[in-house]
C-alpha cells in the first residue's frame, strides 16, 4: 500500500531537503528527522497529471517538456535499526523550482 502525499489537496507532496550524490539521493530530511538511504529502488521521469497542469503559465506543452525526476530509495530514520524500521519513499526534484518533494511513502 503507498499513500500519495498532499494531492488530494492539490499540492505536489511535502517539501523535504536532500543530499543528492552522484547516483541519486543519499540523505533527506523531514523536519528535524534526518533519514539515511540505504538502497536506491529505481528512478524514473514523470510529468504531472493533466488536471494538475496549469494552463496559465504556457499550456500544456510546456508541462509536457518540463518532467519532474522521481527516485524511489529505501531509508530508514537515523539512529534506528535498518532491518526494523526502514521504509520506501518516492522522492521528486522539481527542476524548475528548485526543490525536493516527498510525494508518496509506502507502507
Amino acid at each position: 500500500m503507498s499513500r500519495v502525499i498532499g494531492e488530494a489537496v492539490d499540492r505536489v507532496g511535502e517539501e523535504v531537503q536532500v543530499e543528492r550524490g552522484a547516483l541519486g539521493p543519499v540523505q533527506f530530511w523531514r523536519g528535524q528527522s534526518r533519514y539515511l538511504v540505504g538502497e536506491l529502488l529505481d528512478s524514473w521521469m514523470e510529468t504531472a497529471p493533466w488536471w494538475q497542469r496549469d494552463a496559465g503559465a504556457g499550456g500544456a506543452s510546456a508541462d509536457l517538456v518540463a518532467p519532474r525526476e522521481v527516485w524511489r530509495v529505501e531509508a530508514v530514520r537515523a539512529g534506528r535499526s535498518r532491518t526494523d524500521f526502514a521504509g520506501v519513499f518516492d522522492l521528486s526534484w522539481d527542476a524548475a523550482a528548485n526543490r525536493w518533494w516527498l510525494i508518496r511513502v509506502h507502507d
